[in-house]
Parts: C-alpha cells; sequence; structure tokens
C-alpha cells in the first residue's frame, strides 16, 4: 500500500469511529473530498446513522461555490442544509481585524454546531489539510476550541494528496481552482460591506469568463490589483485582452486597474501579521 492510500485509509478508519457526522460543506476541493468519502460510509450498510451536509450561505462566499455544493449534494442523494451565517452583521468581522478569519468561524461553527445537536448529530467536521498549516489561519483556532473535528489533517493529507485521491474517485472538482472568501481580498484594516464584496465578485467572474481559472482583485479602495499565476501574467498583458479587462472593471466601480507582477498566491494579505505560531 503507497503512502496516499495509507493516508486515505487512516481517514475511513476514523470516520467510521463515529455513530453522526455534519459536515461544513463549502463546494470547495477539500469539503467535497471530505464529504464524498464520508458518503461512502455513511451512506453504505450505515444508512440508519444521521448524516448531513451544511453549507454557509452569505455575500463573503462566492456564490458558484454555493450553487456547487448544491449541485453535488443534490447528485448524491446527501442530506444538505443551507444556512445564511450572517458574518456580514457582525461589527466583529466587518471591521476587518486580523483575527477576522476566527470572528467569522466562530459564528459558522456556532450556527452548525447548533443545527447538528438539533439533528441528534455528535460530530462535526470541516476539510482543513496539512497545507493550511503553513498559513496564518486564526479560523482553525476557532475550530478547535469548538471541538470540529479535522479528519484530513489528521489523516496527513495534503492539498496535492487530496487533488489526487479526488481525481481518482472521479470528483469534478479534484482540478477545482481556490477560490474561499471574499473578504480575504480586502487588506485588514479596511472596513468590509456589501458593495466592496460585490465589486470584488463581480471582477473575479469577469476574469474567469476569460479563462483565468485562478485569479484574486484585491481590494485597494478605488484600485484593483489583479493576481494570476505567473504564467498567465504575460497573457493578460496582450493588449486586446487588457483594454477590454480594464473596460469590465471600470463598469463595475473601480477606477484604477493594476497587475501584481508576483503572481497569485494565496494568503497574499496575511504578509501584514506574524503566524499564530509566534503570537
Amino acid at each position: 500500500m503507497n503512502d496516499l492510500n495509507l493516508k486515505k485509509k487512516i481517514l475511513e478508519s476514523g470516520l467510521r469511529k463515529l455513530d453522526s457526522l455534519a459536515v461544513a460543506f463549502s463546494g470547495g476541493v477539500d469539503s467535497t473530498f471530505l464529504l464524498a468519502v464520508a458518503a461512502k460510509i455513511f451512506q453504505g450498510n450505515r444508512k440508519n446513522q444521521k448524516f448531513v451536509a451544511i453549507t454557509a450561505v452569505s455575500p463573503v462566499h462566492p456564490q458558484k461555490d454555493v450553487s456547487i455544493a448544491e449541485s453535488f449534494a443534490n447528485e448524491n442523494h446527501i442530506h444538505h442544509k443551507i444556512i445564511y451565517s450572517g458574518e456580514m452583521d457582525a461589527p466583529a468581522f466587518t471591521v476587518n481585524l486580523p483575527d477576522r478569519c476566527y470572528v467569522c468561524k466562530k459564528i459558522i461553527f456556532g450556527q452548525i454546531n447548533k443545527i447538528a445537536a438539533d439533528l441528534g448529530i455528535r460530530h462535526v467536521a470541516h476539510g482543513v489539510n496539512v497545507d493550511d498549516q503553513s498559513d496564518y489561519r486564526p479560523g482553525m483556532r476557532a475550530a478547535r476550541e469548538m471541538n470540529i473535528l479535522s479528519p484530513l489533517l489528521d489523516a496527513g493529507l495534503t492539498k496535492k494528496d487530496i487533488r489526487q485521491l479526488s481525481k481518482e474517485m472521479g470528483l469534478s472538482t479534484w482540478n477545482k481552482s481556490a477560490s474561499g472568501c471574499l473578504a480575504t481580498r480586502v487588506p485588514y484594516g479596511e472596513p468590509i460591506n456589501l458593495k466592496k464584496l460585490k465589486m470584488i465578485e463581480k471582477a473575479e467572474i469577469i476574469l474567469s469568463d476569460m479563462g483565468f481559472k485562478t485569479c484574486r482583485v484585491r481590494y485597494y479602495n478605488e484600485l484593483a490589483k489583479i493576481e494570476v499565476p505567473s504564467d498567465d501574467i504575460g497573457r493578460l498583458l496582450n493588449p486586446s485582452l487588457r483594454h477590454h479587462i480594464i473596460e469590465e472593471l471600470k463598469k463595475i466601480g473601480f477606477l484604477y486597474i493594476s497587475i501584481d507582477m508576483e503572481g497569485y498566491q494565496s494568503g497574499r494579505l496575511n504578509r501584514s501579521v506574524v503566524s499564530e505560531s509566534e503570537i
């Protein structure tokens, strides 16, 4: 048995020990893989066991991810609940301090825990993996405090592992680009509001429709800073394409458009804060 299959066996073994499970399901690569593996276990010889996927919906979550989550749950006959998480109603979140993710996860996991308890489900899990430990992610601390399980992390699975196993399982998300919370496009200290989130989401949809499947539009007041993988920067600078992007983003409300010459990097705005291990 190779290392990858061993990790999957560890994951499956851990899930089989649970008598019930709610999966925090965003529709991303990691949570889709976790849900797919858990569904095979709970929907196999354990149909009497309680099992549900719960997806949080709010302006900070890209609508396309919510749609993917809904479709996956429907196609696989998984009990699926959608909740309005309401982060935008919390001043501690919208003020956008470096603990923003902690505040957000406290809200979301609090709601998921309540729904799980109402359904008689004892365990809640999310799709955090080994690679998530390398970035500043205060939301992981919130998850630990609220006893949220991390089966992928416990099995030693990396993002690369999860993509490979997802491909082997025939999951369409195996090569899905990371998207994540739209609030991560706004620098810490810059208040978050609906207008900014909508501008960001529309701008990223425009770029995605042009073939830039991995992209970020960072919000700096009137300036949109575009991030795409380094290999895509040359195409982004193509005169006709560049002019079209400028025109479309100005229609959204940005006055200035720039390109980040370093290329896309997840967690770029976390450079301004120290890692939790240094706190």
